[in-house]
């Protein structure tokens, strides 16, 4: 099967729409700023990507932060420091907290003896289901010249 255009409009359109699939720089920034929104959100709704409720925190941390608040110190630094950095093939967001992996991966006392205890995985970071249509919308809402 060959499929044959011969309307200017429509090449125009498709050379338009391939030319911005190798500069998606604008909709990288887009897409990072709504990751970094569905991430604050999993703060507010203390859950996963994949909508998995976060462990509570322990007795011991509980009495020791004097307060139940899961991932949340006096600062609060860890959910406000989410940040992007995009390019035209690429999106990485993260925190540039250094205990930030420790939180999201979690932890034994026996492999970090400096710990007070196990600290259970608490992951923030990642692709929901609604972010991946999210995602999709933006991308080709960028493709079709409409971003």
């Amino acid at each position: 099967m060959a499929i044959s255009i011969d309307d200017d409009q429509v090449l125009h359109a498709l050379g338009d729409m391939q030319a911005r699939s190798k500069a998606l720089h604008p909709a990288m920034k887009v897409i990072g700023e709504a990751m970094v929104a569905s991430t604050h959100e999993r703060f507010r709704d203390k859950e996963a990507p994949d909508g998995t409720p976060w462990a509570p925190l322990s007795p011991v941390t509980v009495e020791r932060k004097g307060h139940e608040r899961i991932l949340e110190g006096a600062s609060n630094q860890l959910a406000r420091q989410i940040s992007y950095e995009a390019s035209d093939d690429s999106l990485e967001w993260g925190s540039s907290m250094i205990y930030a992996a420790m939180q999201h991966y979690g932890g034994e006392q026996s492999e970090f003896p400096h710990l007070w205890g196990d600290i259970p995985g608490r992951p923030f970071l990642g692709v929901a289901e609604d972010d991946q249509d999210e995602i999709l919308s933006i991308l080709g809402d960028y493709l079709a010249g409409r971003l």
